[in-house]
C-alpha cells in the first residue's frame, strides 16, 4: 500500500449500468459500516457504463468522503473491474459485493468477524432469489467445478466475500477468474471458509450476463484453473 493512506475496511464494488441501484446501495453501506466506528471506504469501479451510473456516483462523492470512484475507459468485464478495485483499495480487510443490491452489505460485519479463524470468507447463497433456470445452471456449474478442480465450493458465483489484504496482494487475475477466487486464494496457502449469506431479488435494472454464455465461459476458465492447480508450486524452506 505504498503511497496510500490505509483504512481498516475497503468494500470493492464493480458496477455496470446500475444507476437505479447505486444510491440505495450507498445508503445501505453507510448504515452498516458507520456504526462500526472503523475507518472504511467504498471503492466503486464503473466498468464503462453507458447509463448515468458514473454521474450518480460522482454526485454522491460530494456528501460521502468515504466514497471513491474508479472509472474504466470502456466495458472490460467483471474480473477487470474487481482487479482495478483491488489495486485501488487501501483496506487491511477487503470486501467485495455486486452493485445490484442482491448481496446485502449487512452481512459484511459478520463475515469480517469470521476472519479471526481464517484468511478469507466466501458467501454461499442458501436461499437464492433468482429465476429457477439461473439457480439450476449454478448448481450444475458448481458440480462440474468441484469435480474437475477437486474443490468443495458450494457457490462459486457469489460475489459477497471478505479477505485479509495478504490474500489479494500480488495476485494476478485473468479474465473470468474472479469466479474462482476461493480456489486461487487457497492455492496461495491461505485458509478459506464458506458460510451461508442472505440473497435478495433484483428490484431494478437487469442482469448483464446470460445463463448459457456464462456457463460456457466458466467451463473454459475452469480448465485453466485446473491446469494451474496441477502445476502449482508449494514448498516450505528456511535459510541456514
Amino acid at each position: 500500500m505504498t503511497g496510500k493512506q490505509a483504512v481498516e475496511i475497503s468494500v470493492v464494488i464493480p458496477a455496470y449500468n446500475e444507476e437505479q441501484n447505486v444510491t440505495a446501495l450507498l445508503e445501505r453501506i453507510k448504515d452498516v459500516l458507520e456504526p462500526l466506528e472503523r475507518s472504511f471506504e467504498a471503492v466503486f469501479v464503473d466498468d464503462g457504463s453507458t447509463d448515468n451510473t458514473l454521474e450518480a456516483l460522482q454526485e454522491h462523492k460530494q456528501s460521502k468522503p468515504w466514497l471513491r470512484v474508479i472509472a474504466l475507459d470502456r466495458n472490460y468485464g467483471q474480473t477487470c473491474a474487481i482487479a482495478a478495485g483491488f489495486e485501488a483499495s487501501r483496506g487491511a480487510i477487503i470486501a467485495t459485493l455486486d452493485a445490484d443490491l442482491q448481496n446485502d452489505p449487512a452481512e459484511i460485519p459478520r463475515l469480517i468477524e469470521m476472519l479471526n479463524g481464517c484468511d478469507a470468507v466466501a458467501g454461499w447463497r442458501v436461499n437464492r432469489q433468482d429465476p429457477w433456470l439461473r439457480r439450476v445452471a449454478t448448481r450444475v456449474a458448481n458440480g462440474v467445478l468441484n469435480k474437475l478442480s477437486g474443490e468443495s465450493i458450494r457457490d462459486s458465483a457469489c460475489s459477497l466475500k471478505v479477505y485479509k489484504r495478504a490474500c489479494i496482494e500480488g495476485l494476478t487475475l485473468y479474465e473470468g477468474l474472479h469466479r474462482f477466487m476461493p480456489t486461487l486464494v487457497r492455492m496461495r496457502g491461505f485458509k478459506v471458509m464458506e458460510v451461508p449469506v442472505s440473497h435478495h431479488r433484483r428490484n431494478a435494472g437487469k442482469t448483464k450476463y446470460g445463463v448459457w454464455n456464462r456457463m460456457f465461459r466458466a467451463f473454459v476458465d475452469l480448465l485453466a484453473v485446473r491446469w494451474m492447480k496441477k502445476r502449482n508450486i508449494s514448498y516450505h524452506a528456511r535459510e541456514l
